[in-house]
């Protein structure tokens, strides 16, 4: 490992092959085992703030990447889930490591998935994909009759018209950066009481608040493109990874409702369910101990 970490919680970034930045915050160990976390949406690298007890605590090196358009990464008019996948071994490639690990949260799930489809397990040593958006794991928005009316509507917007999807999203990134009282108001009559008892946390309302402002910091337009390739049918199939998956789900999630990770678990070979009674959509918080202490034992921390 040649590469210098960079001090816990400041932005670094990494120039890829083909000129663009991928801006990161790394929090933990800098000597451990690296694991490249791929954030939910609306989201960014500062979601790693969120996850910095239990990456220190099991001694874990954890990276969270800006996605293309979002935060301080540059933009890629084209996104494709092999692309994020090389875009992911660039970071590695500059931080020193051969090997390393791979988590996703919510719109991060997908990625992360992704990573498993298209990196080679002998580099890639761990996967945890967490109430991941699988909105088009087998078709377009064909988790559609299991989603809110809102979000049913959102991804057929996604798939049909763009310009309102954009619409929508742009609406909601101001209603984040200027209305902050009602974007958590919102947000708490959306989810359970497992995750309200997380969110109404000070310190971690402020932390969440940042990581999703900072989605916006480029406008709508990131966010735009990285949610519409998860609900169209996606480019890899999820039935051919064979490789060792962990994915966690809250069954009491209302936000991505287990039946949908459960469907890609059961036709996934590889796949390692971690149901979680009564917990939400935050079950990345509340389980985030366990979570962590599976990745670390996998990446020898």
């Amino acid at each position: 490992m040649d590469s210098a970490p960079a001090p816990s919680g400041e932005t670094t970034t990494v120039l890829t092959p083909d000129g663009r930045n991928l801006a990161y915050v790394e929090v933990g160990d800098p000597d451990g085992p690296l694991v490249l976390h791929n954030h939910g949406g609306p989201s960014s690298r500062l979601e790693a703030r969120l996850f910095a007890r239990f990456a220190a605590t099991n001694r874990l090196r954890f990276v969270c990447v800006d996605r293309p358009g979002i935060g301080q990464s540059s933009p890629q008019q084209k996104r494709t889930f092999a692309g994020w996948a090389d875009d992911l071994t660039v970071v590695a490639d500059a931080l020193g490591y051969q090997e390393f690990g791979v988590t996703g949260w919510s719109e991060g799930g997908p990625w992360a998935l992704a990573a498993a489809a298209y990196i080679d397990p002998a580099r890639l040593r761990h996967v945890s994909s967490i109430a991941g958006a699988s909105y088009g794991t087998f078709g377009d928005n064909s988790a559609a009759q299991y989603l809110s009316k809102v979000d049913a509507m959102g991804g057929a917007l996604a798939l049909r018209f763009t310009p309102a999807f954009r619409l929508m999203y742009m609406t909601l990134g101001l209603t984040a950066k200027r209305f902050r009282k009602t974007y958590f108001s919102q947000l708490d009559k959306a989810v359970n009481s497992y995750d309200k008892e997380i969110v109404r946390r000070p310190d971690f309302e402020s932390a969440f608040y940042d990581a999703t402002v900072e989605c916006f910091a480029q406008g709508s337009g990131g966010l735009v493109r990285d949610a519409i390739p998860l609900y169209r049918r996606w480019e890899f199939d999820v039935t051919t990874i064979e490789r060792e998956v962990h994915m966690w789900q809250g069954l009491d999630d209302l936000l991505v409702p287990d039946p949908i990770n459960k469907a890609v678990a059961d036709r996934m070979p590889g796949a390692v369910w971690h149901p979680v009674d009564g917990a939400g959509h935050f079950v990345a918080i509340g389980a985030g101990d366990d979570i962590f202490a599976i990745a670390a034992k996998e990446l020898g921390a």
